[in-house]
């Protein structure tokens, strides 16, 4: 898979971020992903209350939680499996940075369509890191589930761009997107160098 022509991000993790930080902590890595999963299925759940009357996005989102929610337990399975301890939330930097991004005001349907590219982006980036981990961590187990993961987050991306553009009205969906791809390779330039999916 390349990331550039299927999730059009504009710059590559360094692979030399698993090898130079990631395996000196896998138990930061592995709590951190623990609450990535917990807040997306937290997402899902918001842009249900937000849209209760979009059956089909309700239907999807739910099926969403339920995947985010498995995923959740199995990484947590992992950290019991290795003797490790669920650690506290950590802060999610690079989402917060995203965040800023997405319409304030403007109609219901603005602020719909850029709840949804936020999901992607971050869906797309954690795709591509799960890639980068799982073709170079020194780990037969972990390098399993994160390619698994990567196809999984993939399919995420997906849906949240196929539901962008069902709902967008008259918005540009992919001018918009675009954009998200010039912000977020903008900020992904100060990460790379922390022991967490998006650090």
């Amino acid at each position: 898979m390349s990331e550039k022509t299927i999730l059009k991000l504009q710059l590559p993790t360094d692979p030399l971020w698993v090898k130079n930080v990631v395996e000196s902590n896998i138990e930061e890595l592995l709590t951190d992903h623990a609450f990535c999963e917990q807040k997306a299925a937290s997402n899902a759940i918001t842009l249900i209350v937000q849209n209760p009357n979009l059956s089909d996005l309700v239907q999807e989102m739910a099926k969403l939680v339920q995947e985010e929610m498995d995923h959740f337990k199995r990484v947590h399975d992992i950290i019991l499996e290795r003797g490790f301890v669920l650690g506290r939330e950590r802060k999610d930097n690079y989402v917060n940075e995203l965040r800023k991004f997405i319409v304030i005001g403007g109609g219901r349907t603005e602020q719909l369509i850029d709840r949804l590219l936020f999901s992607a982006m971050i869906e797309a980036r954690s795709c591509e890191r799960f890639k980068v981990l799982s073709e170079n961590i020194n780990d037969a187990a972990l390098s399993a589930f994160y390619h698994e993961l990567m196809i999984s987050e993939a399919t995420h991306y997906a849906m949240f761009i196929r539901l962008a553009k069902k709902h967008a009205g008259d918005i540009d969906v992919d001018a918009r997107w675009n954009q998200y791809l010039d912000y977020e390779a903008i900020v992904i330039q100060n990460y790379g160098k922390a022991e967490t999916i998006h650090g």
